[in-house]
């Protein structure tokens, strides 16, 4: 690939422009805001000038609402060889495509499962696909030549292709990505007018399960709009284990024995189906999930103290496969929870300790 013309200069569209600059492509950036091209321009992400001549590759990276006519309006303009979108709904888009009675041989639908709470230019990154399946959803009709131009995409990206129908791609997504955004934003919700003194209480557990509902509403809108009925349909589903849960919950206050009896049965089936589910998401690198232990540290909220936790475990010569941090409600303390190999544990505390970090038991 020698050339590209990024439609879109969002976030995700931005970051794609990023990644094939670092490559040696040229890139030609194109948006119906023309600010989002000059920042998009400033952050080195291309050229806000137009191609001279039709490009190897167009990347419409448009609202899903948008994507067919965006495609529409460049294929008919023959901007480039090939063509894709990078929206996060794929049934819909092509649909629309084939109505419009557009050869769609020079067409593929992708989506990149990766993103960010923000968007636009500003919060683009060249290594946001790195290491995250980029779904790739070809056809009989798909060129060969299309195929490979988006293959070499998903490389440059340095991301993981994944070759799935475009129906199933919409079902998949729907259950991993858009229902989950909605749960979260309700969950977050009940937040809105909690007493203070309650809000204050807020620990990990709710920063985890709220940490999507910080994401723009509009681009949601969008995307909920392109994918509702399976999302819908998910939704339900939660809806009807709330319901058994509410009424488990309700058992359990009642004076019968019995009735609490089942009412923790329920309870624990719901926790039990939990654990069976989160078993099932993929550990590091889209492996098999790891179990690992953690190591608690107590440190102060001043500058360098993540990194020379790091480079002290580094020194021990043990790898930090993840970690997550933890503030102290009122002060300017917080507990750093490094993950690591069972196995590097006694390794990583001796160190630790030797180098005088107070561990939490």
């Amino acid at each position: 690939m020698r050339n590209a013309l990024v439609i879109g200069t969002g976030l995700i569209g931005t970051s794609a422009a990023l990644a094939l600059v670092r490559r040696g492509v040229s890139v030609h950036l194109a948006d119906r805001d023309p600010e989002q091209v000059r920042t998009a321009v400033a952050l080195g992400a291309g050229t806000g000038e137009a191609p001279e001549g039709a490009v190897d590759l167009a990347i419409v990276a448009a609202p899903p609402a948008h994507v067919a006519g965006v495609l529409a309006d460049a294929m008919r303009r023959g901007v480039a060889r090939g063509y894709l979108d990078v929206a996060s709904v794929k049934g819909g888009p092509r649909r629309e495509l084939e109505s419009l009675g557009l050869d769609l041989s020079g067409y593929i639908g992708t989506h990149p499962m990766s993103g960010r709470e923000k968007s636009g230019p500003l919060a683009a990154t060249a290594d946001l696909f790195e290491g995250r399946p980029w779904v790739l959803t070809p056809t009989r009709d798909t060129d060969t030549e299309v195929l490979n131009l988006a293959l070499e995409l998903v490389s440059h990206c340095h991301a993981v292709p994944v070759v799935m129908d475009a129906d199933a791609h919409d079902r998949a997504v729907a259950l991993v990505s858009h229902m989950p955004q909605l749960v979260s934003s309700t969950v977050a919700a009940r937040l809105e007018h909690a007493e203070e003194a309650a809000v204050r209480l807020c620990g990990q557990g709710i920063r985890d399960v709220t940490r999507i509902a910080a994401s723009e509403p509009q681009m949601w809108i969008d995307i909920l709009s392109a994918n509702p009925g399976p999302v819908a349909d998910l939704l339900a589903d939660v809806a009807a284990d709330l319901d058994e849960t509410v009424r488990a919950l309700r058992a359990l206050q009642s004076s019968d024995e019995a009735k609490r009896m089942e009412g923790g049965a329920g309870v624990g089936d719901v926790l039990r189906r939990g654990n069976a589910g989160r078993v099932r998401v993929p550990g590091k690198h889209g492996s098999a999930p790891r179990a690992y232990e953690v190591v608690a540290v107590l440190i102060d909220d001043q500058p360098g103290q993540l990194a020379r936790i790091f480079a002290d475990a580094g020194t021990a010569g043990v790898n930090i496969e993840d970690v997550r941090i933890e503030h102290a409600t009122g002060q300017q303390a917080g507990l750093v929870q490094l993950m690591v190999e069972p196995k590097a544990v006694p390794v990583l505390t001796a160190a630790l300790r030797e180098r005088g970090w107070a561990l939490r038991q």
